[in-house]
């Protein structure tokens, strides 16, 4: 169930939405963007021939402008397809943050302990399998990359169709390291919450999975709200608190809807999490937790 594409010219992603309006919604002290990635200059940052898409320019100081318009502290910068194992764009963002942003790598399944302690040092939490696009980490390796990151305390974070979760469960379970499930499951949500890959992720989070609250376009039928999304984030907020996490994905590379306002993404949290309380746990202690920033 990928989303790979063939031809011989993978084709260009939709720039991010150029209106930074702030939100209605206030975040609370400590609140971070777990979902984005920095895509920098191709001459310094080249992408990988063996790719799915070709992705605009958005760099540091774009999303700085982001994140201060959405009144966030702190953010998880990810490792995108289409620099395959090269993480420096990723690296370089993680570092020009001064400590407030932590990031998730791409790595070799040869990679040394070295490399890996120097990745740590910079700010990296975690290694990203996708099996969604081309030039990612396959699930052939995923045994090995948990092994290896076991002595850093880092995670798993998977982009996978999570149709394919009932088969998928028993391999993540026996899992040595915490695994982090991207944008909510990133299955349509025309199949209902009945279906039993969603189910199964419900399953999961319950036993100690994270989920990613992220990209409602890109599992939605509808235009933003996104109002068919919302039984599915209700239902996995109820499932597991603890283990939600959010982001805004920006700037949201291969999408095919419109592309939303950052700000409107960040209104939609009152509708999802009425709670005030379980909302700081989603956007503050629980990337404290799992990303390892001091609260």
């Amino acid at each position: 169930m990928s989303e790979a594409t063939g031809g011989s010219e993978p084709p260009l992603c939709q720039p991010p939405h150029s209106d930074l309006s702030p939100p209605k919604f206030v975040a609370p002290p400590g609140a971070c963007d777990c979902h984005l990635h920095i895509i920098g200059p191709p001459k310094h940052y080249p992408c990988v021939p063996n790719r799915s898409y070709t992705p605009v320019e958005a760099h540091v100081e774009h999303y700085r402008n982001v994140h201060t318009a959405l009144r966030l502290e702190r953010a998880v910068v990810v490792q995108p397809s289409f620099y395959g194992t090269d993480n420096r764009c990723t690296h370089d963002a993680i570092l020009a943050s001064n400590g407030r942003w932590r990031g998730v790598a791409v790595v070799d399944p040869a990679i040394s302990e070295s490399e890996l302690a120097k990745l740590h040092e910079a700010g990296f939490r975690g290694v990203r399998i996708n099996l969604l696009f081309k030039g990612g980490l396959a699930m052939e390796v995923l045994e090995q990359i948990a092994e290896l990151i076991r002595p850093l305390g880092w995670h798993v974070q998977l982009l996978v169709d999570g149709r394919d979760l009932p088969e998928l469960a028993l391999r993540l379970r026996k899992l040595p390291v915490p695994f982090v499930v991207d944008h909510m499951g990133h299955m349509p949500t025309s199949v209902g919450a009945g279906h039993p890959g969603f189910q199964k992720l419900l399953q999961l989070a319950r036993e100690g999975c994270w989920v990613k609250l992220s990209g409602p376009y890109r599992v939605s039928g509808q235009p933003y709200p996104y109002e068919d999304v919302l039984p599915f984030v209700r239902a996995l907020v109820e499932a597991a608190p603890s283990r939600m996490v959010w982001g805004t994905d920006w700037p949201h590379p291969a999408v095919k809807a419109a592309i939303p306002r950052v700000g409107d993404l960040m209104d939609l949290l009152p509708r999802w999490i009425p709670d005030a309380e379980t909302r700081r746990r989603v956007l503050v202690e629980n990337p404290a937790r799992l990303y390892g920033f001091a609260e």
